[in-house]
C-alpha cells in the first residue's frame, strides 16, 4: 500500500480527502489507531483512508466533523468523492476491498462475473439495466469494469475461483457472437490456469445460493462476502453471517461439476451459439 505522504493529494476528490484527514488528524496529535478508537474502527482503516485505498462513508465523515471541529468540511469531501465514483454505487465498497484481495470466491446465477466479462458483454447487460442512460456513462461503467480485469494478469494472486450457475452459460447475452467471445475468454483463462471455474448444472436442482455471492479474503483483515441483487448491493461484515455465506457457497462449490468437466461443458455451449454466428463477409 502506497503511504499516505507518497500520494499527490490533488490526484482525486478521494486523496484529498486522505491528505486532509491525515493533517486534521496530525494536529490533534493523534495516532491512527487513537483516532481508529474514537471512530470505533481500526486505525489499518485510518490509514487506508488516508492512502486512498478506501472509500469515506458519510456517517464517518460526520463524526470527523465532530472530532476535529471542521462543520461539515468533510461532510462535503466525502460527497464529492461519491459524486465521481467510476462504477455503480452499490458496488463501490465491494470493488475496493476486491482490488486489495487475496482471494475472490464468486457465485454467479444470473450474469458471468464482472471480473471475467468482455467489453461487449458488459455493454449488453448495462444497456439492459439502464435502457436510457447516456452512451458516456455506459462506457465509463465498461471502462470500470473491464478495468478490475488487470488482476487477472498477475500469475499468482489472488486466487480467483468461480462457480457459475448453468443459467450463465446457456443465456444468450448480446446475442450469440458476444456469447461466444465471452465463453471462450472464460475458457481461456482456465486453460491458463489464472482462474478456477466450475458450473452448477441444472440437474443439481435449487442451489444453496440463490443470487450473485462474492467471499474475499485479505491477509490482514477479516473475510467479508458481497451479495447482489436489483439496483441493490449488500456488503456483508458481521463474521457470523459471512461463516454462513461461507458454508453456503461451499455447498454450491461442492455440487458443481470438476473443472474439467465445467470447461467441456462451456464448450459445448460455445458450440450451440456457432450456427447462429452470421458468417463473414471478408
Amino acid at each position: 500500500m502506497a503511504h499516505p505522504k507518497d500520494l499527490d493529494p490533488y490526484a482525486s476528490p478521494r486523496a484529498f480527502y486522505g491528505a486532509e484527514l491525515r493533517l486534521k488528524r496530525e494536529e490533534a496529535g493523534l495516532s491512527q489507531d487513537r483516532l481508529g478508537e474514537r471512530l470505533y474502527c481500526s486505525g489499518a482503516y485510518i490509514g487506508q483512508l488516508e492512502a486512498a485505498t478506501r472509500r469515506p462513508q458519510l456517517d464517518m465523515a460526520k463524526q470527523l466533523d465532530e472530532i476535529f471541529g471542521t462543520g461539515e468540511h468533510f461532510s462535503r469531501l466525502c460527497r464529492m468523492v461519491h459524486k465521481v465514483s467510476r462504477h455503480a454505487e452499490k458496488f463501490e465498497a465491494a470493488a475496493e476491498l476486491e482490488a486489495m484481495a487475496r482471494s475472490i470466491c464468486e457465485y454467479a446465477s444470473m450474469f458471468v462475473p464482472g471480473l471475467l466479462q468482455t467489453a461487449a458483454y458488459a455493454r449488453a447487460v448495462f444497456r439492459a439495466a439502464q435502457p436510457v442512460a447516456r452512451a458516456e456513462r455506459i462506457e465509463e461503467l465498461i471502462a470500470a469494469r473491464t478495468g478490475r480485469a488487470a488482476k487477472l494478469e498477475d500469475p499468482t494472486e489472488p486466487l480467483l475461483w468461480f462457480v457459475l450457475d448453468e443459467n450463465v452459460i446457456r443465456r444468450p447475452v448480446g446475442g450469440p457472437a458476444v456469447m461466444r467471445e465471452q465463453l471462450g475468454r472464460i475458457v481461456d483463462l482456465a486453460r491458463r490456469e489464472r482462474v478456477i471455474v466450475q458450473v452448477l448444472p441444472f440437474s443439481c436442482g435449487v442451489p444453496a445460493l440463490n443470487g450473485m455471492t462474492t467471499l474475499m479474503a485479505f491477509d490482514d483483515a477479516p473475510p467479508v462476502a458481497y451479495a447482489e441483487g436489483p439496483q441493490t448491493g449488500n456488503l456483508i461484515e458481521d463474521p457470523a453471517l459471512v461463516a454462513k455465506v461461507q458454508l453456503s457457497y461451499d455447498l454450491v462449490r461442492a455440487a458443481a461439476l470438476p473443472q474439467k468437466a465445467s470447461l467441456a461443458l462451456i464448450e459445448s455451449a460455445m458450440e450451440d451459439f456457432a450456427p447462429c454466428v452470421p458468417p463473414s463477409t471478408t
